[in-house]
């Protein structure tokens, strides 16, 4: 493997590992088992040397970095049996666009034609 294609493992085991202590800051928990999961994996995949499987492989990683940015939340319960939710400002909010019936001209071919029985 070359120096470049290493830059970018390093580069994307790096970013997991920012991005593990950004979504799962104060939980023990979670941020002891994500980092298992990203050592493990990145331990499981050292051998690779094909450069477009490391490529893929990158490709992969950094999906996952993008997903743990934007899904994940954290809750915390309070004592009054109510939670708390963290949300962080990339994380993804399905109110930030409200729903709009599909348009016409997108529906088209698959629009309920009417036939005899159907009247």
């Amino acid at each position: 493997m070359n120096q470049e294609l290493r830059k970018k493992v390093l580069m994307c085991f790096k970013q997991l590992h920012r991005t593990r202590l950004t979504v799962f800051q104060g939980d023990t928990t979670a941020l002891a088992e994500a980092r298992e999961k990203i050592n493990t994996e990145f331990a499981k995949n050292k051998h690779v040397s094909s450069a477009d499987a490391v490529e893929e492989l990158l490709t992969f990683g950094q999906q996952v970095e993008q997903v743990l940015r934007t899904t994940v939340i954290q809750a915390v319960r309070k004592e009054n049996g109510h939670y708390s939710a963290r949300i962080l400002k990339d994380t993804t909010r399905l109110d930030s666009k409200p729903y709009q019936p599909m348009p016409e001209t997108m529906i088209g071919p698959f629009k309920k034609k009417k036939t005899k029985c159907s009247d």
